[in-house]
């Protein structure tokens, strides 16, 4: 036994930790100077150029500290929802919002619940306060909303609803969630992700729905809370910026839980620069709408059963073991995510690039089904 085994919590003993796809470097093979990645759901445009301008801006007063209310951003945001400042939480990335949200609200003996083959960080900031994660049977590939209700019990303290879902990229629309929330018991804060909000939007519209009303319900101060991010349209999730949308008290809880200082100047500066470059954030959705179907409709051809999405990537079940096709695709110079840990071990789910990074990841697909296909005729 290791001779800290004994020493640390019980959640860091058993937990087991995110594990992103390598990065691009020295110790890689010697196609990592052209690995495309499309495995972390990035913007493939990058940020703003206004974002960038802001960031430069900011760099010459790093040797201070950063506002660590966010104020200014916090205004913002609140005038960009239509919400008070109280209601809005900036953190570093929206997944410091749901870790602050568990630490408030959960502890041993508690429980927050959710569905199978979503987010997977969710297990994580609920394990290490100790409480126990309640994952939902799916509905096909859609989050079964009465299973979730069904889960809930007296020890319940929040459901955690992914919308889009990720790594299916399903959407549930706003009266399904009006629905839902309608039947919450009153000891249940309901976290409505959104990360992929922008691309929701747009799909919806495309797909003749309505995406979300969760800012509704934020304004008449239910008991939701809303999750943003500016890692996806915006391009910003090497800076970790994103914040929430919620009850003032709750969220007032969870901002004596934060780290002191958490989110830098740097990101401040480029999350209010991004905000406002709505022309960026066009061309990121309609290259996404228009790749997406390009994608689809090849990986299909290949024999992929492809989920229709309404976010920035697509789930692709193919069938076989997706780790050993991930590590083709590497070789071949191009990095997907398989999905074994999402307990989906025949899935991986690929981000939506440029019109040329997709290319060429199709290229290495087919490249990879002809070698199988030689080999099965051998």
């Amino acid at each position: 036994m290791s001779r800290f085994f004994d020493l640390v919590s019980k959640p860091a003993r058993e937990m087991g930790g995110y594990q992103p796809s390598p990065p691009p470097g020295p110790g890689l093979s010697s196609l990592s100077s052209r690995l495309v990645r499309l495995d972390s759901n990035e913007n493939p445009f990058g940020p703003s150029p206004h974002a960038i301008e802001a960031m430069q801006s900011a760099l010459s007063t790093a040797n201070c500290y950063p506002d660590d209310d966010c104020s200014r951003l916090r205004r913002r945001l609140a005038e960009y929802h239509d919400v008070a400042p109280e209601q809005v939480l900036v953190t570093a990335g929206s997944t410091g919002v749901l870790s602050l949200l568990c630490q408030t609200m959960l502890g041993p003996g508690l429980n927050a619940v959710t569905s199978e083959r979503s987010f997977i960080v969710y297990a994580m900031a609920v394990h290490a306060t100790g409480a126990q994660l309640i994952e939902a049977p799916m509905r096909g590939d859609t989050l079964d909303l009465a299973a979730i209700l069904n889960a809930i019990d007296g020890n319940t303290r929040l459901i955690l609803l992914a919308n889009p879902n990720n790594p299916t990229g399903t959407m549930l629309d706003a009266a399904a969630v009006d629905d839902f929330l309608g039947q919450t018991p009153p000891h249940v804060v309901v976290v409505l992700d959104e990360a992929y909000c922008e691309f929701a939007q747009h799909f919806a519209s495309l797909y003749g729905m309505e995406y979300s009303r969760s800012l509704d319900y934020v304004r008449l101060g239910a008991g939701v809370v809303v999750l943003r991010t500016f890692s996806k349209a915006h391009g910003l999730a090497g800076l970790r910026i994103g914040y929430g949308l919620g009850p003032a008290e709750l969220l007032g809880y969870c901002a004596r839980m934060r780290n002191t200082f958490s989110v830098s100047s740097v990101a401040q500066a480029a999350a209010l620069a991004a905000l406002d470059d709505q022309g960026h954030i066009a061309r990121t959705v309609a290259n996404n709408q228009e790749q997406a179907q390009v994608l689809r409709e090849d990986l299909s051809q290949l024999g992929c059963r492809v989920v229709p999405t309404a976010a920035n990537f697509l789930y692709c079940d193919i069938g076989e073991d997706a780790t050993g096709l991930a590590a083709l695709l590497r070789n071949e110079g191009v990095s997907v995510r398989p999905l074994a840990a999402w307990g989906a071990p025949h899935a991986i789910r690929v981000s939506i690039g440029t019109s040329e990074q997709n290319q060429f990841f199709l290229a290495a697909a087919r490249n990879i089904a002809a070698r199988a296909q030689r080999a099965s005729r051998a």
